[in-house]
C-alpha cells in the first residue's frame, strides 16, 4: 500500500464510488474519519485504479437541479488520498488498448476518406480541365471553319458581282452600239439597218 500522497497535481479529477477490495483494510484520513473508496474513470494511465480519499467536503456540495445535470463536487476537506492499486486492472488495460485501436482505426478511416476525397477532387479537376481543352479546341475549329466559309462566300459573292458587272457592261455596250447605229442610220427601210 502506498503512502499518503501530497502531490495534488496527479490526484484524479474524474472518479466514481467503488467498493473496498477484498483483503484491504479501511484507513482514516487526516480529518480522522474513514476514507471513501473511489475508482478513476478518466481515460488515462490511471483508469480503473482505486484509491482512498477524504470523505469530507471543503464546502457543502451543490444541489443537483436534474438527474442528468450533476454539478461538480467541491474538493475534499483535508485533500488526503492514498492509492490502493499500484497498477491498472486487466479490464482497464484492455479498454485502453481497445480505445486506442478504435482511435487509430478511426484515424486511418478518416485519412483514407480524406485521401479518397482528394483523389476524387483531383480526378474531377482533371476531367474538367480535359473538357475545357476539348471545348476550346472545338470552338477554335468552329471559328476556323466559319472564317474559311466566310472567305469562300466572299469570293463567291465577289465572282458573282464581277460576272453581274461584266454582264451589265456588255449590255451597256450593246445599248450604246444600238443607239449609235440608230442615230447614224439612213432611215431607209421599214426597220433600222442594225436590226436587219
Amino acid at each position: 500500500m502506498s503512502l499518503p500522497c501530497s502531490d495534488q497535481s496527479i490526484r484524479p479529477k474524474k472518479m466514481q464510488s467503488a467498493s473496498l477490495p477484498r483483503g484491504v483494510e479501511a484507513v482514516r484520513c487526516w480529518c480522522g474519519d474513514l476514507c471513501k473508496v473511489k475508482e478513476v474513470t478518466d481515460f488515462s494511465d490511471l483508469l480503473g485504479m482505486k484509491f482512498f480519499m477524504c470523505a469530507n467536503y471543503e464546502s457543502d456540495p451543490p444541489k443537483s437541479i436534474s438527474a442528468y445535470l450533476r454539478p461538480p463536487s467541491p474538493p475534499p476537506l483535508c485533500m488526503y488520498y492514498r492509492w490502493i492499486d499500484t497498477e491498472m486492472p486487466d479490464w482497464a488495460v484492455t479498454e485502453i488498448r481497445e480505445r486506442g485501436r478504435r482511435a487509430w482505426a478511426s484515424l486511418d478511416l478518416e485519412e483514407r476518406r480524406a485521401k479518397a476525397e482528394a483523389e476524387e477532387k483531383a480526378e474531377q479537376k482533371k476531367e474538367w480541365e480535359d473538357y475545357c481543352v476539348e471545348q476550346r479546341a472545338f470552338i477554335d475549329e468552329m471559328i476556323r471553319k466559319n472564317q474559311e466559309e466566310k472567305l469562300r462566300l466572299e469570293e463567291v459573292y465577289k465572282q458573282r458581282e464581277q460576272a453581274r458587272e461584266a454582264e451589265r457592261e456588255r449590255k451597256r455596250e450593246r445599248a450604246r452600239a444600238a443607239k449609235a447605229a440608230e442615230e447614224a442610220g439612213d432611215g431607209k427601210g421599214k426597220y433600222p439597218r442594225w436590226t436587219q
